[in-house]
């Protein structure tokens, strides 16, 4: 049986930062978990998301790119769907079992301007918590759902911050590869 993502969604409930196991979005997180085991399905789903607007499939995006390092074998932390004052606002924290982090930003278009500091901003808090050893640790992860190589924002970001060396940019598709291909 095939679901789609707006039912799953109805049934789940509007995606939000209120806290609880039993929130819709542990929920759909759970559902992720227990039901999508192959890259294919999240790739399917982020198409679906990249075809509808709206906070909830913004959302829905940020928690499937997440998904997907699990895929790659990475240790997730999500990260919450708004930024809140005294909170470290990432959308995603991930670490590998030899102890490499990725913080992850995922972004379903670059048309708006987004500060390259901000990510930077984000690995530099984890590191004083000390959920990230140091900078040779880490590296921030950009991961669009429509880039478009004609703007190049946040190419242009990372190069006006002299970041190319903590921060890197990718193609969603890049991770949500065909179901006969390897990530």
């Amino acid at each position: 049986m095939s679901i789609t993502l707006n039912q799953i969604l109805a049934l789940v409930g509007k995606l939000d930062d209120s806290p609880g196991d039993d929130t819709p979005r542990e929920r759909f997180r759970r559902f992720l978990k227990e039901n999508v085991n192959e890259v294919g399905q999240v790739r399917d789903y982020i198409e679906e998301c990249l075809r509808i607007s709206g906070d909830q499939y913004n959302r829905v995006l940020q928690d499937l790119v997440n998904y997907l390092g699990h895929f790659l074998e990475f240790e997730v932390t999500f990260g919450r769907y708004h930024g809140v004052q005294g909170q470290i606002g990432f959308d995603g924290h991930w670490k590998s079992p030899t102890g490499f982090h990725i913080v992850v930003e995922a972004k379903t278009t670059e048309v708006y301007a987004i500060k390259a500091s901000t990510l930077v901003g984000y690995v530099n808090e984890l590191i004083s918590e000390k959920e990230i050893p140091n900078w040779d640790n880490a590296l921030g992860l950009y991961v669009v759902g429509r880039p478009d190589p004609e703007i190049r924002q946040l190419e242009n970001a990372i190069l006006a911050e002299k970041r190319t060396h903590q921060l890197r940019l990718s193609g969603v598709s890049t991770f949500a590869c065909r179901d006969d291909e390897r990530i």
